[in-house]
C-alpha cells in the first residue's frame, strides 16, 4: 500500500483543486478591494488571504480527517435535521442562489458592458443570461466533452492572458499603491475587513462541497491510509494556495494602482475590464471578454450539475436529476438580472450567517482525532454559533432593513454585549463557549453511562 504521492501526482491534485476554487468569479473580489484599501491593501489582503485561501484548504484537510463522505455526513453529529439544513443552505449559496448568477453577470460586467451604452444595460443583460442559461441547461442535461475541452485548453488559456495583464500591471503600474487613501472600514480596521471580503468567494463553503472529489482522487492514485490522505491533501492543497495566493495578491495591487488611471467602479468586473482596456486596448478587452465567458459558462454548468445532483439525491423521492437541472437554471436566470452588484449585496448577510457555521464544521472536523463524532461537542458548539450567527445576518442586512425595530435593537444589543461583534466576528466566544460546555456535557454523560454500566 502506497503512502504518498509522486511530486508530480501532488501538483495533478494540486492543479485540479485550484481549478474547483478559482473561477472566473473570483477576479472581481480582491480587484474591488484594492480600489477601497488603497494605501491598506497589503493588510487587506493578508485578511482576504486567510479566508479567500486559508479556510477552503483547511476545509478539504478536515474532510480527509474526519473521514467524511459528504457535507451531509460531515455535519450528521450536530443532527440529522441540521445536516439536511445546513447542505441545502450552503449548496443553494454556491448553487442558484448567488454563485451561479454570479458566473453571467460577471461575464457580462467584463465582457458585454463596456460595449452597450447605460440606457440598454438592462435589456443587453437579459438577453445575455437568457443565452448564457439556454447553454448552460443545455450542457447540463448533455454532458459531453465540452467541459474538459473548456478545463483542458481555455482555463490554461485565460490564465496565461491573466498572467500577461499582471504582468502589464507590475512592469508598467498605472499608479503607486501607497499614495491613494483608504475608504470606508479599511481605514481603521483593514485586516479584518480583508478577512470578511475573503468570504466572498465562498470558497470554504465551495471546500466542504468539494472535498469529496479530492479525496476520492488522492484514494484513486492508491493512497488508502487515512493519516496519508490527510498529508497528501495538505500538500496538493499548498500548491493550489501557492496559485491563488499569487493571483489574489496581483489583483488586489491591479485594483489600487488602477486608481491611478482609471475610475472607480460599483464592482471589480467593470474595473477589470477597464485596466485591460488600458494596456492592451479594444483587442485584449474582446479576448479578456471571450475568456472569462468561457470560463464563467464553465463553472456554470458545473455548478448546475453537482448542485442538481445532490438534492435528487438528498431527496431521492421527490424530483429527478433533469428537473432540477432546469429549476435552478431559470431560477439563477432570475437571479442574474438583478445585477452583480446587487446579487453581491444580497449575499453579504447570508455568507455572514453561513461562514461561522462553515468554520466552526471544519475546526470540529480538524479536532476529530481528539473528539471524534461527539454529538454533544458538535450540538453545543453549533447551536451557539447559530445564534449568534443570526446577529451578524441582521448586521450585514441593507440599511432600509436594518432600519426595523426589531432588528435595530437587537443589533444594538449585539454591539453592547458580544465581544467582536463591531468587526464582524461576534460568534468567535459563543462558538467557544458552546465548545466548552460540549466537552463537560459529553464527560459528564460519559461517566454517568460508565456508573450505570
Amino acid at each position: 500500500m502506497r503512502e504518498k504521492l509522486t511530486i508530480k501526482q501532488n501538483l495533478l491534485v494540486g492543479s485540479l483543486l485550484f481549478g474547483l476554487f478559482f473561477g472566473a468569479g473570483n477576479l472581481i473580489f480582491p480587484v474591488q478591494m484594492g480600489q477601497l484599501a488603497g494605501s491598506n491593501t497589503l493588510s487587506a489582503t493578508i485578511g482576504f488571504l486567510l479566508t479567500g485561501v486559508g479556510l477552503p484548504m483547511l476545509g478539504i484537510i478536515a474532510s480527509a480527517i474526519s473521514k467524511s463522505e459528504s457535507l451531509y455526513d460531515m455535519a450528521k453529529p450536530v443532527s440529522s435535521w441540521y445536516s439536511t439544513f445546513f447542505t441545502c443552505a450552503l449548496y443553494l449559496t454556491i448553487g442558484p442562489l448567488f454563485a451561479i448568477p454570479r458566473t453571467a453577470t460577471v461575464a457580462f460586467e467584463v465582457g458585454i458592458r463596456p460595449f452597450i451604452s447605460e440606457e440598454y444595460i438592462k435589456i443587453a443583460l437579459l438577453l445575455f443570461s437568457l443565452i448564457f442559461f439556454a447553454l448552460t441547461l443545455y450542457y447540463s442535461l448533455r454532458p459531453g466533452r465540452i467541459i474538459d475541452w473548456i478545463g483542458k485548453y481555455l482555463n490554461p488559456i485565460f490564465l496565461v492572458l491573466l498572467s500577461i495583464l499582471l504582468i502589464a500591471v507590475f512592469v508598467n503600474p498605472m499608479g503607486e499603491a501607497s499614495s491613494f487613501a483608504a475608504q470606508g472600514n479599511y481605514i481603521s480596521k483593514p485586516l479584518f475587513t480583508g478577512i470578511l471580503d475573503g468570504y466572498n468567494t465562498m470558497d470554504a463553503l465551495a471546500s466542504l462541497a468539494f472535498a469529496i472529489v479530492i479525496v476520492s482522487n488522492v484514494k484513486k492514485l492508491g493512497i488508502k491510509n487515512s493519516n496519508s490522505i490527510a498529508l497528501e491533501t495538505c500538500k496538493s492543497g499548498i500548491v493550489a494556495s501557492v496559485g491563488m495566493a499569487i493571483i489574489y495578491s496581483s489583483l488586489a495591487y491591479l485594483g489600487v494602482t488602477s486608481l491611478g488611471s482609471v475610475s472607480s467602479a460599483d464592482n471589480g468586473g467593470i474595473i477589470l475590464s477597464m485596466v485591460s482596456n488600458h494596456y492592451f486596448g479594444i483587442i485584449g478587452q474582446v479576448l479578456l471578454a471571450g475568456i472569462v465567458t468561457a470560463a464563467c459558462l464553465k463553472t456554470a454548468i458545473g455548478l448546475i450539475t453537482s448542485c442538481s445532483e445532490m438534492f435528487s439525491k438528498l431527496f431521492s423521492n421527490s424530483i429527478s436529476y433533469r428537473s432540477y437541472a432546469i429549476i435552478f437554471t431559470l431560477f439563477s436566470f432570475t437571479i442574474a438580472n438583478f445585477g452583480l452588484t446587487n446579487i453581491i449585496q444580497l449575499s453579504i448577510p447570508v455568507l455572514m450567517f453561513l461562514y461561522p457555521l462553515a468554520i466552526t464544521l471544519i475546526l470540529l472536523a480538524l479536532l476529530n482525532p481528539v473528539i471524534g463524532k461527539d454529538k454533544y461537542i458538535y450540538s453545543w458548539t453549533t447551536g451557539f454559533t447559530f445564534i449568534a450567527a443570526i446577529f451578524d445576518l441582521l448586521q450585514a442586512l441593507p440599511d432600509n432593513l436594518k432600519g426595523n425595530t426589531i432588528i435595530k435593537e437587537l443589533i444594538e444589543f449585539a454591539h453592547l454585549y458580544i465581544p467582536a461583534f463591531n468587526y464582524g466576528f461576534g460568534w468567535l466566544l459563543p462558538a467557544f463557549l458552546g465548545f466548552i460546555i460540549g466537552v463537560f456535557s459529553s464527560r459528564i454523560i460519559l461517566k454517568k453511562n460508565k456508573e450505570y454500566a
